[in-house]
């Protein structure tokens, strides 16, 4: 009995616990541009795709066919953003603020095919650390500093894959 009503009390959470994973992972928007690739392109194997992690992303390998000859390249950027309040010599924050930003971006450079096959790997960047994003920031006046009292967030995050020749990506992940 008593494991009984320990299972009904405990269901409602592990439901809510799902919905929420759920919705952390929906948080990522994909879309095809089928305009913007060779005709008959499509996902052979995995499938595309990003997770943040923390303040991280990471884009998942996958493969295409139907790409015939035709090249391609994946990139990924990440902008990310603080308040940066500057401090004065005497140690006061002054009254200048402001939002800072910070943009982190890789490419896979130029992908082959192999048998109108196209291999995607996995892409990832990191978060800036606190020195290399105030490295980027400046105060009004060069005698203060600047500081991030409230720390880094991810802001957004943008993956493509795009062919040679093509006018825009066939494939488009934003988040978070």
């Amino acid at each position: 009995m008593f494991r009984r009503i320990l299972f009904l009390l405990l269901v409602p959470f592990a439901i809510i616990a799902l919905v929420g994973t759920t919705t952390a992972a929906s948080a990522s928007t994909t879309t095809f541009n089928p305009a913007n690739a060779p005709q008959g392109t499509h996902v052979q194997t995995g499938s595309p795709g990003c997770t943040v992690s923390g303040l991280n992303v990471s884009c998942r390998s996958f493969e295409l066919a139907g790409v015939g000859n035709t090249n391609a390249q994946a990139n990924l950027s990440a902008t990310y953003s603080a308040t940066v309040v500057c401090i004065n010599g005497g140690g006061n924050p002054s009254d200048s603020q402001h939002q800072g930003t910070f943009t982190s971006s890789t490419s896979t450079g130029q992908l082959s095919p192999k048998n109108g096959r196209l291999t995607v790997p996995s892409l990832s960047v990191t978060a800036p650390t606190e020195q290399q994003f105030l490295a980027q920031q400046t105060c009004p006046n060069p005698n203060w500093t600047p500081t991030i009292p409230g720390g880094i967030k991810l802001s957004s995050f943008t993956y493509t894959v795009s062919f040679v020749g093509f006018g825009g990506p066939y494939i488009t992940v934003t988040g978070p």
